[in-house]
């Protein structure tokens, strides 16, 4: 298939996914979040691909949101469609983010630049970090008037604890790659001229490693991070996205320009 905002490149067995907005500093609409989810979820058969890095071109991994065309906004705000509907488009992201935790390859994110709101959901929802030491991560959607969504509150208690969670969500808290790291929100930090050079020697490690030992412990991490979060709470995540929309914070900063 071909994509309007990803670009693909497979070199041996390791495929490089990039989020292809430049120009908006890869900021998040409808048709990328669709993508990411086709894409991570055609992966599935695809058994000449031992690992995935997932990007950013340009100078941002993703700068979150769309303003100018937030996800799923449009269709949440018309009176003609239904309510079936309009949560289908408020789990947009959360498919996303889960197509890529489900992703059966190990999966490494190669941040540099920004990752907000949406585009720190989708890193995180990769099995490996590799970050820029001067790359800012920030999680604004509290000081924007909605809850963390897209299953990302549960996977940065499950990632980091829920003492830390609290402050990059509750706080919005900006942090840099070297506190990413000390976080646990970063697995490797480097200067942003060895990013690249060291998100492919993690993928390429991952790759070299026996496939079905690598595919059956990634499933147990799954299962028990199931476990460990009790049931998966995050499917309710859209209604609580569609609830927020209706206020006025959120109207205010998801106004057209």
């Amino acid at each position: 298939m071909d994509y309007q905002t990803l670009l693909l490149e497979q070199r041996d067995a390791i495929l490089t996914v990039s989020i292809n907005r430049p120009e908006r500093l890869n900021a998040l609409n409808e048709t990328v979040l669709e993508e990411i989810a086709h894409c991570f979820g055609a992966l599935q058969r695809r058994f000449d691909v031992a690992a995935v890095i997932l990007t950013g071109a340009g100078r941002a991994f993703s700068a979150g949101a769309d303003r100018d065309q937030p996800p799923g906004r449009e269709r949440l705000r018309r009176d003609d469609v239904g309510a079936r509907e309009k949560r289908y488009w408020s789990q947009i992201g959360r498919r996303a983010t889960r197509a890529i935790e489900d992703c059966e390859i190990p999966t490494v994110a190669q941040v540099q630049g920004y990752a907000i709101g949406g585009g720190s959901c989708l890193a995180l929802s990769c099995d490996f970090r590799v970050v820029a030491e001067d790359a800012v991560f920030h999680i604004p959607e509290v000081d924007l008037g909605v809850p963390l969504t897209w299953g990302a509150t549960a996977r940065l208690i499950s990632e980091i604890g829920a003492a830390r969670a609290r402050e990059l969500i509750l706080l919005s808290d900006r942090i840099d790659g070297r506190v990413a790291a000390q976080y646990g929100v970063a697995h490797r930090t480097v200067p942003e001229p060895d990013l690249a050079a060291t998100a492919r020697a993690l993928a390429e490690r991952l790759a070299g490693k026996p496939a079905h030992a690598v595919h059956m412990t990634k499933t147990q991490f799954r299962a028990y991070e199931a476990r460990s979060r009790l049931g998966v709470v995050s499917e309710t995540d859209g209604d609580l996205l569609a609830a927020s929309a209706r206020e006025p914070a959120f109207r205010e900063a998801f106004s057209k320009a």
